[in-house]
């Protein structure tokens, strides 16, 4: 299969990522800073990148890396630098076996600063890229909703390999989402699913776990027989996507269910497996520009599916531009089937405005 290493380390290093956040979503004090557009990160965030560019930067040492976070405010706040590097050190002991294959472990508190900061690429259209979440949705994870950590492959530009990891979410692939997914969760027994894709070869879910990898199985976007009856996935914070439209635009096609608001791009991987049908993520303010690690492994993923995405244009995401997805606005992702008939609803809706 194309791109094999990459995608196995990939998924080794997002589930060795995953340890290190459940660890830190089972503590009252996550370590939360704001940065400069007053969104949150947490330990989890930091240590979680950290581990996964250290272990990139072992196997494909000449790729460039597009990552969320910086170190500039560990630097500065040393305690809370010493508070990651003791959860580093922690999830390297826990997933030692995995540790082997991974290789490149981190020896020291400078070395955690130093990997952080490694992901700082500009991005582009030439060469190959990862883009990196380490938490995507971090106010689901300090509220105790979804969350996912996230790491993708761009060569010249086209999205190669997606891994999402959702500890969260069920395993079983068949389990629907209802109203309440997005809140009061835990990674209990039964939870926590690792979604893939590698390009042309379809995308496959299975069970998040220590050391070596799960069996994985095929997934599928379920097909819409009645559009009246399909169920969609939006985004819990209004200033992520617009509700009101998302309101609009299921009245427009007849469907009466309640939406689904669960943070991260676990609504990815819950439409790309059958459990939802259709993602919405309508624009709110018209100098907004997503970034593209929010997207590039869902999208890959939904896609390796059976779906479509697209932005609310008809558009596909175009990930040449830089860290952020400057061409687009919003995303519109369903089953191939049923995609343009979404997205005339989406059209009519936000040209009446």
């Amino acid at each position: 299969m194309p791109y094999a290493k990459e995608l196995r380390i990939a998924q080794l290093a997002v589930q060795r990522a995953t340890l290190l956040t459940k660890s830190v979503f089972h503590t009252t004090a996550k370590g939360t800073v704001s940065k400069e557009d007053h969104s949150p990160v947490t330990v989890g965030d930091f240590g979680a990148q950290a581990l996964i560019i250290s272990a990139l930067r072992h196997h494909f040492p000449d790729d460039e890396i597009v990552a969320e976070e910086e170190a500039a405010e560990l630097i500065a706040n040393k305690p809370l630098s010493e508070r990651i590097w003791s959860y580093v050190q922690a999830t390297m002991l826990e997933d030692e076996s995995a540790e082997q294959e991974l290789g490149g472990p981190i020896q020291s508190e400078q070395e955690m600063l130093d990997a952080i900061d490694m992901g700082k690429s500009p991005g582009g259209a030439k060469g190959r890229i990862w883009a990196i979440d380490p938490i995507d949705g971090t106010k689901g994870f300090l509220r105790g909703g979804q969350y996912a950590v996230c790491l993708a492959l761009m060569v010249d530009g086209d999205v190669k390999v997606g891994v999402l990891g959702c500890p969260n979410l069920p395993v079983d692939d068949s389990a629907p989402l209802d109203a309440h997914a997005g809140e009061n969760q835990t990674d209990a027994e039964g939870k926590g699913v690792i979604f893939s894709a590698v390009l042309g070869e379809g995308a496959t879910s299975g069970a998040l776990s220590r050391g070596a990898l799960s069996k994985e199985a095929p997934i599928h976007m379920k097909p819409i027989e009645d559009i009246t009856q399909a169920t969609f996935c939006e985004s819990v914070e209004s200033g992520h996507s617009s509700h009101s439209d998302q309101a609009a635009i299921a009245k427009l096609l007849g469907i009466t269910k309640p939406s689904v608001r669960m943070d991260s791009q676990a609504k990815y991987g819950s439409i790309a497996r059958g459990a939802g049908d259709l993602y919405l993520r309508l624009p709110v303010r018209a100098d907004y520009e997503e970034k593209i690690w929010d997207h590039a492994a869902g999208d890959l993923i939904v896609r390796e599916a059976g779906g479509e995405v697209t932005d609310v244009t008809g558009k596909r995401l175009d990930f040449t531009l830089g860290r952020t997805l400057k061409a687009n606005k919003g995303v519109v992702a369903a089953p191939k089937a049923v995609h343009g008939k979404i997205l005339e609803a989406v059209k009519q809706v936000l040209s009446s405005k």
